[in-house]
């Protein structure tokens, strides 16, 4: 229990890049997803095919292996491509790697919720003079919001647990300094299981805060 107490300030660091990832990834993975969710449903081919084959391709592949590649193999190509010596971050490598798969899977949920807003609400909007932009923000997204905040939700907190794939490639988060304290303290179980708690915490948290804007979505959607 001392070493606990004594390790914490060093696993608070930890939780903060842990953090500062997961909202990061979210941030970027959900303007990536809403992007190629649009692609998907582009009557261009040229654009909605290779949507398609990039989200499949990266949702059928581990997300380990994705962060191995954007890694290992993303330095290589900036020095192949700048002709210069250039390091990925763990953490870049981390955020562009877990930003694709959210993107991917997120695209996929942005779709379904394009998809159930009925077509003659867009049609009466643009016959009142309403502009494709006010339409979307005005008519659209009320109700994608409504519909994508359930898929949305799991989709973070499988990003928080994904985060500690990271720590394999070096990034200081909670994983690696739980890591770094049972191995100092020879407690493995101490340290991996308040690791597993602090995970447990912000599941449970998440889900209280994904419930209250779910409801507060479905209030705003009956109002409209």
């Amino acid at each position: 229990m001392q070493n606990l107490i004594d390790y914490f300030p060093l696993l608070m660091q930890g939780l903060k890049i842990t953090l500062l990832l997961a909202v990061s990834t979210v941030a970027v993975g959900l303007v990536l997803g809403l992007a190629l969710a649009m692609a998907k449903m582009s009557r261009h081919g040229w654009l909605s095919r290779p949507a398609f084959a990039v989200t499949n391709f990266l949702r059928g592949i581990p997300e380990f292996l994705v962060l191995l590649v954007i890694y290992y193999g993303g330095s290589q190509v900036l020095n192949d491509v700048l002709g210069i010596s250039v390091d990925v971050s763990p953490f870049l490598a981390g955020l562009v790697a877990l930003s694709l798969v959210f993107g991917s899977y997120a695209s996929e949920t942005f779709r379904g919720a394009f998809q159930s807003v009925p077509k003659g609400q867009v049609e009466a909007g643009r016959a009142y003079g309403f502009t494709a932009w006010q339409c979307f923000r005005l008519i659209q997204l009320p109700q994608i919001w409504k519909v994508a905040i359930p898929g949305l939700g799991n989709l973070w907190q499988g990003t928080v647990k994904d985060t500690a794939l990271v720590s394999v490639i070096g990034l200081d988060d909670l994983m690696r300094k739980s890591n770094q304290a049972a191995q100092s303290t020879r407690e493995p179980f101490n340290f991996y299981l308040f690791a597993a708690l602090i995970f447990l915490a912000i599941t449970l948290v998440s889900m209280v805060i994904l419930a209250r804007l779910e409801k507060r979505a479905s209030r705003g959607v009956r109002r409209s």
